[in-house]
């Protein structure tokens, strides 16, 4: 009861733009969810090999890799708002036109476009959040979102599974995920409009322009991008073996076990559902322990779950570790966000997230093709035993190396206004 009255109370602080702004989260995450569990079947009903689905994702994160420093730019140079409001409106339709396209090509152009446009949204959420919040919010407010927007990921997925089954009794297994999918898109458009009642305040413009200086914009700021780089390089590491895993997470259940839509959409969401209950264990971990061994500990208990997912016969045993795997690997993510937010200025913001995420999608852009290559060279059992071993070296690599390079790491930036809304 005092957990959760800490929550109730810790809540009751934030200002409407950090409401809004997890409400805009939360539809697009119920969208994205919904797409999560269901396109790789959509991609195989329409007749293509799993290499064309290797392909899609990789695009779609490579896109996102390319995009999020300039989008990291632009957010902070034009306004969050302005951005979110932009990449959400396009990212719909992109969304929307992939539910019902079948062409190869376009499947591709689309994959592409997403990565593009959902990184919008991905990119401003984080800073506007640290804008919004006062120091001592952070890391409760990061676990906060990370798990609302996790449990919007839940529901997407138990609703792709659910209604593609539903709906494949009145229609063709096609058009069933097709009709799934269109619903994932209007998801996704809904989060325009909580985005639209933001209220920011925009930075004064100079009366004088002055010629953009890269060379003293790197001089004056050598710190924050030497606190990026090594950020980059953990989550670099990490995102490599993500990239090996996640993206095809539906499909290992699906060829190792023959499960259903819907019990490959349940599965998913548990895991989803325990990452949500972790994140918000994760600020009592840190009050024992510290950001950097909290962050550290919960990525090194996750590996023996993940090995014994790769090696499992038995779906139980499987969803178990899947599940363990998931909550504690993912409940470190917003306490790391809270450090790195924590250690650069306000200008910088929006780059230092847009560089994190871009190097984590370049993993997944390299990896999401070697992944499909050995899972069909060593089939169903040792394919997948072997990119999941592969993971599981990759994190502990990056665990390691970003407990050594951040151990000495404290908070340095003042605390700010909880600036009204």
């Amino acid at each position: 009861m005092r957990f959760i009255q800490e929550w109730v109370t810790q809540f009751k602080t934030y200002n409407n733009n950090i409401k809004l702004a997890i409400l805009a989260n939360i539809f697009s995450q119920v969208g994205l969810g919904i797409f999560m569990v269901v396109y790789n079947f959509y991609i195989r009903e329409l007749g293509y090999s799993q290499d064309v689905n290797g392909q899609v994702i990789a695009l779609t994160a490579l896109a996102t890799a390319i995009i999020l420093v300039p989008a990291g730019f632009l957010s902070d140079k034009l306004g969050r708002k302005r951005i979110m409001g932009f990449g959400i409106l396009v990212a719909g339709l992109v969304l929307f036109l992939r539910s019902i396209i079948e062409l190869e090509s376009l499947l591709l152009v689309a994959g592409f476009a997403t990565g593009i446009f959902t990184a919008f949204l991905q990119v401003s959420t984080v800073p506007w959040l640290a804008e919004n919040s006062a120091l001592k919010q952070r890391v409760h407010l990061f676990s906060l979102h990370a798990a609302l927007v996790t449990v919007a990921n839940v529901i997407g997925s138990i609703l792709g599974g659910t209604l593609t089954d539903l709906f494949s009794l009145l229609t063709t297994d096609l058009q069933s995920i097709r009709y799934t999918l269109i619903i994932g898109s209007l998801f996704y458009f809904l989060s325009f409009f909580p985005i639209l009642k933001l209220s920011e305040q925009r930075k004064p413009k100079p009366e004088k322009k002055q010629k953009f200086n890269l060379k003293q914009y790197v001089s004056e700021n050598k710190f924050g991008f030497k606190i990026i780089a090594l950020f980059a390089i953990a989550q670099l590491l990490i995102g490599f073996g993500s990239g090996l895993v996640i993206p095809y997470l539906n499909l290992y259940f699906a060829d190792r076990f023959s499960a259903s839509n819907s019990v490959v959409g349940l599965i998913i969401s548990i895991g989803q559902a325990a990452t949500a209950i972790a994140m918000f264990v994760g600020p009592f971990v840190v009050s024992k322990m510290g950001e950097v061994r909290a962050v550290v500990t919960l990525q090194l208990l996750s590996l023996p779950f993940l090995l014994l997912t790769a090696y499992t016969d038995n779906l139980l045993l499987a969803t178990v570790g899947f599940l363990f795997r998931q909550a504690l690997m993912n409940a470190g993510n917003p306490i790391q966000s809270s450090l790195m937010m924590s250690q650069v200025d306000d200008s910088m913001k929006g780059l230092a997230n847009s560089v994190n995420q871009m190097v984590f999608n370049l993993g997944w852009a390299f990896m999401g093709p070697v992944s499909t290559g050995i899972v069909l060279k060593y089939g169903a059992y040792w394919g997948y035993a072997n990119v999941f071993t592969i993971t599981a070296c990759l994190y502990l690599v990056g665990s390691l190396y970003f407990y050594f390079v951040f151990r000495s790491v404290k908070r340095t930036n003042e605390p700010v206004e909880n600036k009204p809304a």
